[in-house]
């Protein structure tokens, strides 16, 4: 079945605020609510219904086909931390000709900011936090090798800050993709749980393991 088409004509870049979706899913309204960061950030706290499809393993096309059909012709919500990375998952949506997808303002953090409900989980450490560790300890090694082995090793502590340089300019951060493909990034709530159902919910993660081959490929932010 192929993913069906709704709202040809709308904006390029549809957001809604947290307060709106808020009172959408109060009045009890069926809410196709999708965050998009890692499994380790989703694990420490999400929004309330949202489901977890991380961005690196996003396919809108099997995203709205699994819709029950008299949700298909309706939005689809997008949220992630600060909202740049749900930008960027709608941008896949438009790609694959679907125009149904509604980045949520500020993401999770204003959710959150906001008093809304939210599921707390277990901590870790966030892709950001995960990002200066890695680029910081790179470096001192670069410095550290070029001290003491080969004095072109200083090359590596260049090409990372060079690095950390194209990622402030364009908001591209290759070392956040890698990191965001680790093992523990990833977890037993890296799921594809049925479209309605937060993978908070023990049933749906269960054997969550396989269902990387439903859903497939990342940014940061």
């Amino acid at each position: 079945m192929s993913a069906t088409l709704s709202n040809p004509t709308s904006p390029a870049a549809s957001t809604i605020t947290p307060a709106d979706l808020a009172c959408l899913q109060d009045a009890g309204q069926p809410i196709e609510l999708i965050d998009v960061r890692t499994g380790v950030e989703y694990r420490q706290v999400h929004a309330r219904g949202a489901r977890l499809v991380s961005l690196d393993r996003l396919q809108p096309a099997a995203i709205v086909d699994a819709l029950p059909p008299e949700q298909k012709t309706q939005p689809i919500y997008l949220i992630c931390k600060s909202g740049q990375r749900a930008a960027k998952a709608a941008e896949r949506f438009r790609a694959a000709g679907i125009t149904s997808a509604i980045v949520v303002e500020g993401g999770t953090a204003a959710w959150e900011s906001a008093g809304l409900p939210v599921v707390r989980g277990q901590a870790g450490m966030s892709l950001e936090r995960q990002v200066r560790i890695a680029a910081g300890l790179l470096i001192l090694l670069g410095i550290v090798l070029a001290r003491w082995v080969w004095p072109w090793f200083i090359g590596l502590s260049a090409f990372v800050g060079a690095g950390l340089i194209l990622a402030g300019v364009t908001d591209w951060c290759g070392m956040g993709l890698m990191l965001a493909k680790m093992p523990w990034n990833r977890g037993s709530a890296e799921s594809c749980c049925a479209p309605g159902q937060s993978s908070n919910d023990k049933s749906c993660c269960q054997g969550a393991n396989s269902c990387g081959d439903d859903a497939e490929k990342a940014g940061q932010r």
